[in-house]
C-alpha cells in the first residue's frame, strides 16, 4: 500500500493498565495536516476506513499523529476474533463470507483477528444479528459500544466498580 501518495498516521489507544497501544494506519495526505484513512483500524476506536482526520506531525512521535476527526466517511468498523482461525470453508470462514454477502469488506491482522468495514449502505443491525446468530466474538469499534448504548455502558461501568 505504501507509495508516494500514502503516509502513516499514528493513533495512541489507551489500555486498561494506564498505558497505550500504538497503531499506525495508512492514509492519503490531503494537505493542511489532514489525511484520509486508507485501511481499517485494528485497535483504534471511533474511526473507520476513508474517514478524514487531522494529524499534525509530532516531533516526539516522529509521525503524523491523530488529533481529531474532520469528516466521517459513513463507514463503520467492527472487529471479530475467530476461533478457530479463518481457513477456507471452515465455520469461521462461513461467518466472514456471510458478512461479505451483506456488503462488508475486511482486513485480517491474522486469521484470528479481523477488522470488518461496514459501508454506509449496510444495516448495522443486520451485521450485529449475523454475528450474534453465529455466536461470534466481536466488538464495536466505530461507532463504539458506549456511543451506541450509553445507558448500558454506564451500568457496566458502575458494576465494575
Amino acid at each position: 500500500m505504501s507509495n508516494d501518495s500514502t503516509a502513516k498516521v499514528l493513533f495512541r489507544v489507551p489500555d486498561d493498565d494506564g498505558g497505550a497501544t500504538v497503531e499506525t494506519l495508512w492514509a492519503v495526505p490531503l494537505g493542511n495536516d489532514c489525511y484520509k484513512l486508507d485501511n481499517s483500524p485494528f485497535y483504534a476506536y471511533g474511526v473507520s476506513w476513508q474517514d478524514t482526520v487531522l494529524a499534525p506531525f509530532d516531533s516526539q512521535e516522529q509521525f503524523s499523529t491523530f488529533q481529531s476527526i474532520v469528516t466521517k466517511s459513513g463507514n463503520r468498523t467492527i472487529r471479530v476474533l475467530f476461533d478457530p482461525p479463518v481457513s477456507p470453508g471452515n465455520t469461521s470462514d462461513q461467518v466472514l463470507q456471510g458478512l461479505v454477502a451483506l456488503g462488508c469488506s475486511y482486513e485480517g491482522a491474522n486469521p484470528m483477528y479481523i477488522s470488518v468495514n461496514i459501508p454506509a449502505f449496510v444495516e448495522l443491525q443486520a451485521v450485529r444479528s449475523h454475528l450474534i446468530e453465529h455466536d461470534a466474538q466481536w466488538e464495536h469499534a466505530d461507532p463504539t459500544y458506549e456511543s451506541l448504548f450509553p445507558d448500558e455502558a454506564q451500568l457496566v461501568n458502575q458494576a465494575d466498580r
